[in-house]
């Protein structure tokens, strides 16, 4: 127990820069007190005790402004930076050493039954509010962009950007280790593209002119 809860600390101590001790996150850091909340509410769960167990995620949903239902199913080291806002609905998996920015949403779409929320493969980063939603899969070291809705599997070593986020490569390679916010955009790209083209017309119905 001792040597997994050194693990969490110091997993979080090397993805944020100003992280200074254990003792800092240990006491302080709201996504960490989130997570020891699920770990409780979520044995609680298994055991069949629904109502001690969302009891006790409603307690930490009012200290932390974090949401994370005691039926989801977290690997280890998860990190949730900042953390206000983030929502993790019943039946989301999220795999070992993820990280997850404030104001995301792991959700469902109220389609679905059964399995309705996201599954997180391994080292996925999921940017500041984000929303991926629906029974499907991100996968291993995914990353999704600030703000993105995603709505369908994401393969591995993929990035997701835009609304409904879309996959982005770069000349055929995956985007490399980039921030939650320096993604390249493929509508914004499209747009100069097609303005492009619109002033080469112009400037040909100019010249006919003339």
């Amino acid at each position: 127990m001792f040597e997994q809860l050194k693990a969490e600390l110091d997993s979080i101590i090397e993805r944020d820069p100003a992280a200074k001790n254990r003792i800092e996150v240990f006491l302080l850091y709201p996504g960490f007190k989130a997570i020891r909340a699920y770990r409780k509410a979520h044995k609680h769960y298994l055991k069949g005790h629904f109502f001690r167990a969302r009891a006790i995620s409603q307690r930490a949903l009012k200290k932390t402004g974090i949401e994370i239902h005691p039926g989801a199913t977290i690997g280890k080291n998860l990190f949730i930076d900042h953390g206000s806002g983030v929502v993790i609905g019943e039946t989301t998996e999220i795999g070992d050493n993820c990280t997850i920015y404030q104001g995301v949403t792991l959700g469902g779409t109220g389609k679905e039954t059964g399995k309705r929320h996201p599954t997180l493969g391994s080292n996925v980063m999921v940017g500041a509010g984000a929303r991926v939603l629906g029974p499907f899969k991100v996968g291993d070291n995914s990353k999704i962009a600030a703000n993105a809705v995603v709505l369908s599997e994401v393969p591995p070593d993929c990035t997701a950007v835009g609304v409904p986020a879309r996959i982005v490569k770069r000349d055929g390679i995956r985007v490399g280790d980039l921030d939650q916010i320096h993604f390249p955009d493929p509508v914004s790209q499209e747009m100069c593209g097609i303005k492009r083209e619109l002033d080469k017309i112009l400037e040909e119905i100019e010249n006919t002119e003339q």
